[in-house]
């Protein structure tokens, strides 16, 4: 049961729960509106993806040091993470947006051209997830989110212990 006393898996777990329970209230302040469906799910202030990588990386750092080689392997993992969401999956969000839209363009033209009846309630469009990447501030934050969350989780764990 080694694995409940290995602390950079906790302050990862940590981090990205945190962030993804931090997005309902930073949608509220922004909307007005509270959407739980957020703590499940992708893109979105902050990045959950780097708060984890981010905190796993700190915590490594806490137990094995600066200079260790797995702390490299998780400082690095932690940058192509956040690289990814901002680049390749961030413009698939994007493509998502555009390709919805010609949907509803298309579905648009179909109805006024030919005048067909409405579909019936339980025939629903699919659409395709649009926010699957993160611009940069968001993967700002949720790595800065991942490392304050893990320094404060350390801090705890070593009062208790």
């Amino acid at each position: 049961m080694e694995i409940l006393f290995n602390f950079p898996l906790w302050a990862a777990l940590f981090g990205v729960f945190f962030a993804q329970f931090l997005k309902v209230p930073i949608y509220f302040i922004a909307t007005k509106q509270i959407d739980w469906s957020l703590m499940n799910s992708t893109g979105g202030m902050p990045s959950s993806h780097s708060a984890a990588t981010t905190a796993l990386a700190t915590g490594v750092a806490f137990e094995t040091g600066l200079d260790s080689p797995v702390f490299a392997v998780a400082a690095m993992f932690s940058i192509i993470v956040m690289f990814d969401s901002t680049g390749v999956r961030r413009q698939t969000g994007e493509q998502a947006i555009v390709l919805n839209q010609l949907v509803l363009d298309f579905n648009k033209f179909i109805e006024e051209a030919k005048s067909w009846p409405q579909k019936q309630e339980g025939e629903k469009v699919e659409e395709l997830k649009e926010l699957l990447g993160h611009k940069p501030i968001e993967v700002l934050v949720g790595g800065l989110l991942g490392i304050v969350a893990t320094i404060i989780l350390y801090f705890l764990f070593k009062i208790g212990s």
